[in-house]
């Protein structure tokens, strides 16, 4: 997995417990307090983390939102705090654009939440000081584990500081003082099925076979190419997204002209009863609309045949509700 990320010796990876939610709360139990947060929300999971960060952790956190379909103003953003966001937000379809909002000689510390951006984008990982991500979402595989990645700014600041609240076993990084190198040599936390590790082996080996990161990109674009000819094709679908440079090329969200909850609803479930798209229904916190999934395990040829697809369930979600 370190080759395919292309991730250099500077950085340190293991796998944990508790898939990518559990990884990034691991982070932010272990290193945050040491001096000031900011966090950054445009979508739920990054609310998620204003949360855990204010409400659990107590840390009188600068929190900067935007609505769903924007992002925050990046030029904003006092590098002194530590600073955590997420890379890809899945349930809103807006991406940061790149890592250059990221300076190079910030004080704070860049914590990316990248699920669902891990191997569909290139990470500039000299700018990410902590990252995290599941390997379910764009490699494909089981999900329940998570991975940590670590510049060596968090390395020294788990070697630095301690915090003030009492860490659960599964979150503790350091040992008698050091860090637990174990973690980021293939031991692991808790112990994981084989079942889960030899799936996470297969998808590596796809993935490889398919020309490895940079062709799960190629994947990943064609797809979401596929899908912005779809929506521009139709009067009444459109991206949550309105910005190309900061849209989703993996979790593409989009709005269905004049569609509540109740449309979306139904809208969804006779795809799912045709058998011809399954999930697809906006995710809960986000405005009513659809999710589509373009990361690299979705064939393109697939994402195109959805047009016609969405077409009649359009229609006959249209008239349905009409004749009630």
């Amino acid at each position: 997995m370190r080759e395919m990320l292309e991730l250099p010796d500077t950085h340190r990876i293991g796998i944990v417990p508790g898939s990518d939610t559990g990884a990034f709360e691991m982070a932010m139990w272990t290193m945050l307090g040491a001096r000031g947060v900011t966090a950054l929300a445009w979508e739920s999971f990054g609310e998620g983390w204003v949360t855990d960060a204010v409400k659990q952790l107590k840390l009188e956190a600068n929190v900067m939102r935007a609505d769903y379909g924007q992002l925050p103003d990046l030029d904003k953003i006092d590098w002194s705090d530590d600073v955590m966001f997420t890379w890809n937000g899945t349930t809103s379809g807006v991406r940061v654009p790149d890592g250059e909002w990221i300076p190079d000689d910030r004080e704070g510390l860049s914590f990316a939440d990248a699920t669902s951006a891990v191997f569909a984008y290139d990470i500039p990982w000299d700018k990410i000081d902590v990252a995290t991500f599941s390997w379910q979402k764009v490699l494909g595989g089981e999900g329940g584990h998570g991975v940590l990645i670590l510049g060596p700014r968090a390395v020294q600041r788990l070697e630095e500081y301690t915090p003030s609240w009492p860490l659960p076993k599964v979150f503790r990084l350091m040992s008698k003082g050091k860090l637990a190198e174990g973690v980021f040599k293939g031991e692991t936390i808790n112990t994981p099925s084989m079942l889960a590790v030899e799936d996470a082996i297969f998808a590596l080996e796809w993935a490889k076979g398919l020309g490895g990161l940079k062709g799960l990109q190629a994947r990943s674009d064609a797809n979401a190419v596929a899908l912005d000819k779809i929506v521009a094709e139709r009067d009444w679908l459109s991206h949550l997204a309105v910005d190309m440079g900061t849209r989703s090329k993996t979790s593409v969200c989009l709005s269905v002209e004049g569609a509540d909850a109740d449309f979306i609803k139904q809208f969804a479930g006779l795809l799912e009863k045709e058998g011809a798209a399954y999930d697809v229904a906006g995710y809960r916190d986000a405005p009513p609309g659809l999710r589509i999934w373009c990361g690299a395990t979705v064939d393109t040829a697939d994402i195109e045949a959805l047009g016609p697809w969405l077409d009649w369930a359009y229609a006959e979600t249209k008239a349905a509700l009409a004749a009630a």
